[in-house]
């Protein structure tokens, strides 16, 4: 019995070293929770290593939340950390919130932060508004170009200020709409005035347009203010398209006038093709004339001085056409 008595006690009291050494890594935290008025049970700061949850951070977190005032239970931390989120980061955005007076339930900011959303970055922009550039620092252009009535060309650049919008923060448009709602609007402006000098006279007349068409609707920002940073005139693009315009049309007339030459050229081959024909006509016509005096001669419908006073005939008709045509003379001599 003695001897079954001292395995029971050793056994029992490796049991306890055991259970001292492990409930000992978690004693620190379950004392320094205790003492800050956020107390978490040293049972859970055990569960939680064996649902393999950081006890420290759960910890420090709640007593930071406990000081400023904000009651978050250790379990809504931990299922945060369980889902992937940033709890550190989500605290602080509260803290930051609170002080500000700005409404951030647990809900809504932890939702925000599995959004991949920057929770502290918002409430920050949400107390002190930023600035964006438009067109964007990142952008491949340096300036919004568009096209007065006039055809002058107008390169502006803005900056907006905007704030966080929290409640739309979750589902609402980035930075990026802003900028590209910004740029149209911008455009759309300076499209519109009929001559580039009252843009020039009236910048303040592209913010003003620009701020009633409500481009923060369903983006995540607030626009507060849309300042024109500067405006320079480009190219006169009215000129450019006429000159361009008046290019293609002299190439469109030549095309045309060169179309009209050569159906001309075709015209002209088929006369001179036409009036050949009927000169071999002509000649072969000539040729049956001997023939049919041939005929005349045999059948006696014809005599000698027929033919002679025919041959006189034919000699006074070419004589009269050489004196009436002076080229021929003229070739002759």
């Amino acid at each position: 019995m003695d001897t079954w008595l001292i395995v029971v006690l050793s056994v029992g009291g490796l049991f306890a070293l055991i259970v001292l050494a492990v409930m000992g890594r978690f004693l620190g935290l379950w004392i320094q929770s205790v003492v800050s008025g956020a107390p978490v049970g040293i049972l859970d700061l055990f569960m939680m290593r064996l649902r393999k949850v950081a006890p420290a951070v759960i910890v420090l977190n709640r007593i930071s939340a406990k000081k400023a005032g904000l009651e978050l239970s250790a379990a809504q931390l931990e299922a945060h950390f369980l889902a992937g989120g940033d709890i550190e980061r989500v605290v602080r955005a509260m803290i930051a919130a609170d002080k500000a007076k700005i409404e951030l339930p647990w809900d809504r900011a932890t939702a925000i932060d599995l959004a991949g959303r920057d929770i502290l970055e918002a409430v920050r922009t949400s107390v002190d508004p930023k600035v964006i550039d438009c067109p964007s620092q990142t952008a491949n252009r340096v300036t919004i170009d568009a096209v007065a009535g006039d055809g002058i060309q107008l390169r502006a650049r803005a900056r907006v200020t905007v704030r966080t919008n929290i409640a739309r923060l979750v589902g609402g448009a980035t930075e990026e709409t802003i900028v590209a709602r910004v740029g149209e609007g911008i455009i759309s402006t300076i499209g519109s005035a009929e001559s580039h000098k009252r843009v020039l006279e009236n910048p303040d007349q592209i913010s003003k347009t620009v701020l009633q068409k409500g481009l923060d609707s369903g983006t995540a920002f607030e626009i507060l203010s849309i300042d024109i940073a500067d405006v320079d005139v480009g190219a006169n693009i009215g000129a450019q398209l006429q000159t361009d315009q008046a290019e293609a049309d002299t190439k469109r007339y030549q095309a045309e006038a060169e179309k009209r030459r050569a159906l001309a050229i075709a015209q002209e081959a088929e006369h001179t093709a036409e009036a050949a024909k009927n000169r071999a006509l002509v000649i072969l016509a000539e040729a049956d004339v001997p023939k049919a005096m041939a005929d005349a001669f045999r059948q006696g419908n014809m005599g000698i001085m027929d033919y002679y006073r025919m041959q006189n005939v034919i000699a006074d008709t070419a004589m009269r056409n050489t004196v009436a045509d002076p080229e021929d003379r003229n070739s002759d001599s």
